[in-house]
């Protein structure tokens, strides 16, 4: 990577999928020039499906845009469930995409580009059982470990989280 420091937020809410917050917080920490933040609300400890605590280190409403490079969104279904509700996240996901900064999501994080209306026309991947939510939102499906479109990364399952994260640090590097 350039010199520049990147700035990465992962966006959580209780009962997200435990390895999916896990994994890409301490890869990316093994990249040069990388700061990673966790966003919950009010900066609350955010408890994954199986128990393991992550600590909020930004409340939600306050993303701005122009202090991130990249969004990480992971899955866990009740987890982005109740971020998709929550319009200052939203935004914050919508106006990443317009200023061409990259927006990652795997499983049902997936659920938050979709709510945040960017997918229409885009190329993506899923979990599963959020296919016709995908589709429905105008979005064409491959069923693949990991599908790069432009300045959106998705990803299927836990299983795809080394093939998903090389995405996002290729994609940082190449900015």
């Amino acid at each position: 990577m350039n010199n520049t420091t990147k700035r990465i937020v992962i966006l959580l809410e209780t009962d997200f999928r435990d390895e999916e917050a896990i994994y890409p917080f301490y890869r990316l920490q093994e990249e040069e020039n990388i700061s990673i933040e966790i966003a919950t609300d009010q900066k609350k400890t955010a408890f994954g499906k199986f128990g393991f605590p992550m600590q909020g280190t930004i409340k939600l409403e306050d993303l701005k845009e122009n202090d991130f490079d990249c969004v990480v969104i992971p899955g866990g279904n009740e987890g982005p469930d109740r971020l998709r509700m929550n319009r200052d996240v939203l935004n914050f996901v919508m106006d990443m995409y317009n200023k061409n900064k990259l927006v990652a999501a795997i499983c049902h994080g997936v659920w938050i580009p979709i709510s945040a209306k960017i997918m229409k026309g885009k190329v993506a991947t899923c979990y599963r059982a959020i296919i016709d939510d995908l589709q429905n939102a105008g979005a064409i499906y491959q069923d693949e470990p990991v599908v790069v479109d432009k300045n959106i990364i998705t990803s299927r399952h836990p299983r795809d989280l080394a093939p998903f994260v090389k995405a996002i640090i290729d994609f940082l590097k190449n900015k």
